[in-house]
C-alpha cells in the first residue's frame, strides 16, 4: 500500500508559519519536514528547491492578503467605511499580520521581495483610494488620507505609546471617522 504524500499546501502553510515566526532564513526544507512530521523527500515532488518554495510562500501570502481579502470584503459589501474597516481587519488579522511584518522585514534585504511588497501595497492603497475618493475630491488630501490610514494599519501594533485617558480603540475610531469625513469647508 502506497503512503500518501504530504499535500503541497501543507508545505506552503508550514513555510508561511516559519516565515511569520522567524523570517525567511527559517524556511528550510529539513525544519519544515520536521514540523510536518514527514521526510523531506516528498518536498521534491512539488518543489525544485528552496527558492521555488519561497516563491510559492510569497505567492500564497500575496493571494491571501489581497485577492482573497478583497473578494471577501466585496462579497460582504457595505458602505465604503465598512468595507475599508473590514479590509484592514482581514489584511492585518492575527493570521496574516505576522506574515506581512516578516515580508516587510525581508523586503529590506531583498530587492525582489521589496518589489512584490510594493505591488501588494499599491493594490491595497489603490483599493482604499477607491473607497475614500467619494468623500475626498482633493487629490493631495486623498493621498494623505490613504497614507495615514495605511501607516496606522501597518504600524499600530508596533507603537507602544499610550493615549492619556483614551484607549487605543478610541483613537483608532477617531482616525477612521476623520478619514471618511468630508474635507472642511473653507477658502
Amino acid at each position: 500500500m502506497a503512503l500518501a504524500r504530504t499535500p503541497r499546501h501543507r508545505w506552503i502553510d508550514a513555510g508561511l508559519r516559519a516565515l511569520a515566526t522567524a523570517g525567511p532564513d527559517a524556511v528550510q526544507v529539513e525544519s519544515l519536514a520536521r514540523s510536518l512530521g514527514v521526510s523531506k523527500g516528498g518536498f521534491y515532488g512539488y518543489f525544485a528547491d528552496r527558492p521555488a518554495l519561497l516563491t510559492e510562500v510569497l505567492d500564497a501570502w500575496e493571494a491571501r492578503s489581497t485577492d482573497q481579502v478583497l473578494a471577501q470584503v466585496e462579497q460582504e459589501g457595505g458602505d465604503a467605511r465598512t468595507r475599508a474597516r473590514r479590509a484592514a481587519e482581514l489584511t492585518f488579522s492575527p493570521e496574516l499580520r505576522p506574515i506581512d511584518l516578516a515580508v516587510r522585514d525581508w523586503a529590506r534585504r531583498d530587492a525582489a521581495v521589496a518589489e512584490r511588497l510594493r505591488r501588494v501595497d499599491d493594490l491595497r492603497i489603490g483599493y482604499l483610494r477607491e473607497l475614500l475618493a467619494p468623500v475626498c475630491t482633493d487629490e493631495d488630501d486623498l493621498e494623505a488620507r490613504c497614507l495615514i490610514a495605511f501607516a496606522v494599519a501597518v504600524a499600530d501594533p508596533l507603537v507602544a505609546a499610550g493615549h492619556g485617558t483614551r484607549t487605543r480603540a478610541d483613537v483608532l475610531r477617531t482616525v477612521q471617522r476623520r478619514l471618511f469625513a468630508p474635507p472642511p469647508a473653507g477658502p
